[in-house]
């Protein structure tokens, strides 16, 4: 390909390239803009076309961004960030934080922490929207599929920015009307309630494996909550987090706060995005309110 010497990128070929950088498909990049997948498949090609290079190579997982089409993604972020900040200025009120923030974090965090700290919150911004996703699965902070990620990981990724909220400590519980005890549950007397098929390497589910090796779950769940209404029932004993767990008048610890279990909680945002009013009111809020000791 030979690049015409007056090729200049516009804001809406960056558009279409950043939506392809992130989806990997032309349907996803579609939706995105809100347009067929022709139509970004033709804009590719112009863009192509007036580089004298490729963008991206297809393959049967999708299509892979070549390193300029990743280089310009980049800079089509900060024109985005850029466009996004200038269009909340010219409809808020200098004291007014308006627009969505999406914020992606697991099913215990959320209604544990995130959910009272966002009623906290909600007074101060009415003009303020929330997309919640509760998922165990990761979401994209790169791909801005989420603005916030609220995370329990020892290792948060490099490239976005992040603040350590504190330590998630768990124990051991049973229901409060349950007469299990420790011992029982030394003596392989007790039904455990486990994440092990949902989240394999969970830390409840390692700190099992390596202490009871030889326990068989009674019940197979895939949230924590779930976990947690179970035991609260009486139905079995399981791993559950303290913040969660510890004020809940029908569950009864069996052990203190367990050390393999440990893990860090992580408030997690892009670098582009991080200085967006909306975004900032609520990073900002959330970091001083969900704190762990």
């Amino acid at each position: 390909m030979i690049a015409p010497s007056q090729y200049r990128l516009g804001a809406a070929e960056l558009e279409v390239l950043l939506a392809m950088a992130r989806t990997g498909t032309l349907a996803g990049a579609g939706e995105r803009l809100g347009v067929d997948a022709s139509t970004v498949f033709r804009a590719i090609q112009r863009m192509e076309r007036g580089l004298g290079q490729p963008l991206f190579e297809r393959s049967r997982a999708g299509y892979r961004a070549t390193d300029l089409a990743q280089a310009l993604a980049e800079q089509a972020e900060r024109v985005e960030a850029a466009l996004e900040a200038a269009r909340a200025a010219t409809q808020a009120q200098p004291e007014q934080v308006t627009g969505t923030v999406r914020i992606s974090t697991t099913d215990t965090l959320l209604h544990g922490l995130i959910a009272p700290a966002l009623q906290q919150l909600q007074p101060r911004h009415p003009a303020l929207a929330f997309e919640l996703h509760a998922s165990n699965e990761l979401v994209s902070l790169t791909r801005r599929d989420t603005d916030i990620a609220v995370r329990a990981t020892r290792r948060p990724p490099q490239h976005l920015v992040g603040r350590q909220l504190g330590m998630i400590r768990s124990a051991l519980y049973a229901g409060a009307s349950s007469p299990t005890l420790l011992s029982d549950v030394e003596a392989g007397r007790a039904a455990w309630i486990t994440l092990d098929d949902a989240i394999p390497d969970h830390p409840s589910v390692r700190w099992r494996r390596k202490h009871f090796p030889r326990a068989q779950p009674a019940f197979r769940v895939n949230t924590a909550l779930t976990v947690m209404e179970l035991v609260g029932r009486g139905m079995g004993i399981g791993v559950l987090p303290i913040f969660l767990a510890g004020h809940r008048s029908e569950l009864r610890p069996l052990t203190g706060s367990l050390a393999d279990c440990e893990t860090q909680l992580w408030l997690l945002t892009h670098p582009e995005s991080r200085h967006l009013r909306r975004i900032a009111a609520v990073y900002g809020h959330l970091a001083e309110t969900v704190q762990l000791p």
